[in-house]
């Protein structure tokens, strides 16, 4: 097994490359993907990347240092109130930090994640519809 970077929304994440045959049966057999796992990982990447710490952030947001702690390593079901409370002191979109959860989803059942809004979308509403506009600065790495 050899292991092959992939990138979403500019996070890297290593992912195993075999033989064919091995890639067939991983395609049979995908592994569940735990949303509570993957809304952890966006969060701590998010704070990370603001170069705060979960002692910061847990007093901003008004939940227990333990607590956040367990949400980013994905012990923890977070509500959507505390997600928002969570967002709200990062500073970024609930939606924002969905989108990029939702991205990472997709890539691990292997769905393709498009880069750009398809031209059918945009033009039965006729209008420009970029919306890298509406994220905050750092947010997503991928974002311009």
């Amino acid at each position: 097994m050899v292991k092959q970077p992939v990138s979403v929304n500019g996070v890297v994440r290593w992912k195993d490359v075999g033989l064919a045959k091995q890639a067939q049966s991983e395609q049979k057999e995908r592994k569940m993907v735990v949303l509570r796992h993957e809304i952890g990982d966006v969060l701590r990447d998010v704070r990370q990347r603001q170069g705060r710490t979960l002692r910061e952030v847990s007093h901003s947001a008004r939940v227990s240092l333990g607590y956040l702690s367990e949400v980013e390593r994905g012990q923890k079901e977070a509500s959507s109130e505390l997600l928002s409370s969570i967002c709200t002191a990062l500073d970024v979109p609930l939606s924002s930090m969905l989108r990029e959860v939702s991205d990472r989803v997709a890539v691990a059942e292997g769905v393709a994640v498009p880069d750009t809004v398809p031209q059918e979308f945009s033009q039965r509403y006729g209008r420009d519809l970029d919306l890298t506009d509406d994220f905050p600065q750092g947010m997503l790495s991928g974002a311009r």
